[in-house]
């Protein structure tokens, strides 16, 4: 559910969803973390950037996202926004964390790529 101000900053592209993810709370669905900037021309009307957002979906697809991020630890995550026939659409896929091990190893790479950019 958005606001008139939100809609017209998507249609500007002004977007971010790095650190959004989707969170199930009791039958509803909330998109958090995604920022969308505020709208120039809209003043004192304007939105929040950071809010939570309901997003609208039928019953069997939040019951689906319900049990399978709660029973396997799961992450809604947002893929893509867009707009279909005048709406804008969310893309959500479901996606597991890394491991401790993973994040260790991610690091590791980083920290032997950076010294080497900095030897040559």
């Amino acid at each position: 559910m958005l606001t008139g101000s939100e809609v017209k900053s998507l249609r500007g592209g002004l977007l971010s969803m790095e650190e959004a993810y989707g969170r199930v709370q009791g039958n509803e669905v909330w998109l958090i973390g995604t920022n969308i900037q505020e709208y120039t021309y809209a003043h004192r009307l304007n939105h929040v950037p950071k809010r939570p957002r309901k997003l609208l979906l039928h019953r069997r697809e939040i019951r689906k996202f319900a049990a399978q991020a709660y029973e396997k630890n799961l992450t809604l995550v947002p893929l893509k926004m867009y707009f279909c026939r005048g709406r804008a659409k969310v893309l959500m896929g479901i996606c597991r964390g890394k491991k401790q091990y993973d994040k260790r190893e991610s690091l590791k790479k980083k920290a032997m790529q950076r010294d080497m950019e900095r030897g040559s």
